[in-house]
């Protein structure tokens, strides 16, 4: 049985669903699980806990084999010590590819490698995930298409080879049940580096809009990230995009070896998803 951590969120449901799929008994860690079961498949075995509180996720862990586990949580080393002796013979951490090139001046950088590195020093075998930013992350321009057909888009220059959180759980539905993933690091990506007008291009075919990209200036992009978001995050995404600490345009070919499919195109994520814009 694996555990799954962070089960209702956009990688961890995903996760669920695909262990589900394959036949593979799933635990969904989850803080309320009257608002969760109609959010993962009929018949998960939910479990209630908070990653930020170890002692409440402990009892969650004896009869598990694996650990899906988020990072940026309290006391890791806590929940990490607890499912080694639990008997957990496998963790696949949710990384992220903010730790390549860069360090832990950069907030969003800091707490994936402290998670690395707790997993690291754990004992147990691990894999780490480090996907791109993800194509889910598209909806947050649903207000701005139910306003009108144009959107107003940050760093409208860069490209990036987003992900679609399905391929991220494959595999990780692959590192648990299959031999040979122990103690690798993944860069996970889609197959193509778009930029925001690109992607608004995609919406504009699939959803038959006349839509519109105008990229905001970067004075704009600074404000409108300060106003939403912690200073010390907002600067972290200005170093990723504005700065290039990372390059995003980058397009691996892991999905595609770890699953034996190529990684989903954004196109047809977006026609999976055309509900979500309607």
């Amino acid at each position: 049985m694996i555990l799954v951590t962070g089960a209702t969120g956009t990688i961890g449901s995903a996760v669920v669903q695909a262990l589900h799929d394959t036949g593979v008994p799933v635990r969904a860690l989850v803080r309320d699980p009257t608002k969760a079961a109609d959010r993962l498949p009929r018949g998960t075995d939910l479990a209630t806990g908070d990653l930020n509180h170890p002692e409440s996720v402990a009892p969650a862990l004896p009869g598990t084999d694996g650990l899906f586990l988020l990072a940026g949580y309290d006391n890791a080393e806590q929940l990490l010590a607890d499912a080694r002796a639990a008997g957990v013979g496998h963790v696949v951490l949710l990384s992220s590819s903010s730790v390549l090139g860069t360090d832990t001046d950069n907030a969003v950088a800091r707490y994936h490698l402290a998670a690395e590195r707790a997993v690291a020093g754990s004992g147990i075998p691990w894999t780490f995930l480090r996907p791109n930013s993800f194509m889910t992350n598209t909806l947050q321009w649903k207000d701005q298409l139910d306003r009108g057909d144009t959107i107003s888009t940050q760093f409208p220059d860069v490209a990036v080879s987003t992900v679609d959180p399905r391929d991220v759980a494959e595999v990780a539905v692959r590192a648990f049940t299959e031999p040979g993933h122990e103690l690798q690091r993944y860069r996970l990506t889609g197959p193509q580096a778009l930029t925001p007008a690109d992607r608004v291009g995609v919406l504009a075919q699939v959803l038959g809009r006349p839509l519109r990209a105008v990229g905001q200036t970067p004075e704009q992009t600074h404000d409108e990230l300060y106003a939403t978001l912690p200073a010390e995050y907002a600067a972290a995404f200005e170093a990723f995009f504005a700065g290039g600490v990372i390059d995003e345009t980058t397009v691996t070919t892991t999905v595609a070896e770890v699953t034996g499919h190529p990684g989903r195109t954004f196109a047809g994520w977006v026609s999976d998803h055309r509900a979500a814009f309607s």
